[in-house]
Order: C-alpha cells, then structure tokens, then sequence
C-alpha cells in the first residue's frame, strides 16, 4: 500500500479514536460509529493497531457487539442521531446558502439517521 495512503488512513483512525474515547465521558459525542471509524481505518492501514484496537478491554468491547451482531446501544444511537440532526440542521438553515446542497445534506443526514436507527439496539450495555 502507499505509504502515504497508509499514514493518513492511521492519523485519521487516531483522530477518530480519540474522539471516541471522548465520547465515552461526553454524551454528546457518539462513541460507537467513532470506534468502528478508527477499525475501519487501521484494518486497512495497521494490523497491529486494529488487533490492539478490537482486543482493548475499554473499547473492543463496542466494536465486538457491532461486528458480531448484538447490536449499539440506545445511548449511542440516541447521541448519534442527534447530533447528526443538530449538526446537519444548523449548517441547512444558517450556513449554505444554495437549496441543491440543502437537499442533499437533508438527504445524507436522512439515510445515515435510518442506517444507525436500523441497527439492533444493545440491550445490555457491555461497553
């Protein structure tokens, strides 16, 4: 792989770590789709940091329940979805000005708010 396709896949997967473990103490930061961020990025650039990622005993736990199909938990998906709303909203109403755009950030906020709401909810938070 490019070594600089690699380097900016594992700054990025950081990044995204890093704000979910900021998530886990902020409620409104969403934790889940951070982490499963970050695995997404290493599997594809470290393996060593996306085994260390999924085995951690404070995070893996959240990627291990998404990959193996036991679900988010509400707290995440409640989080998720509103900031996703509360984000989208502001920047439709005060900060692009064309209504092409305003439709299409109106539809992307859409899908993605269907995509985590479709997810099986957690019922015991294992995080």
């Amino acid at each position: 792989m490019n070594y600089v396709k690699k380097l900016l896949l594992i700054i990025a997967g950081t990044i995204s770590l890093v704000l979910g473990i900021i998530g886990i103490i902020l409620p409104l930061i969403p934790t889940t789709p951070l982490l499963l961020l970050a695995a997404a990025c290493y599997v594809r650039s470290s393996e060593h940091l996306y085994t260390w990622l999924i085995t951690n005993k404070y995070f893996g736990s959240y990627i291990q329940n998404y990959r193996l199909g036991k679900g988010i938990p509400l707290k995440a998906k409640v989080t998720g979805v509103s900031v996703l709303w509360i984000t989208m909203g502001y920047t439709i109403l005060f900060v692009v000005p064309l209504m092409m755009v305003k439709v299409l950030l109106f539809g992307i906020a859409s899908y993605f708010s269907w995509f985590i709401l479709k997810q099986k909810t957690l019922q015991k938070a294992e995080e």
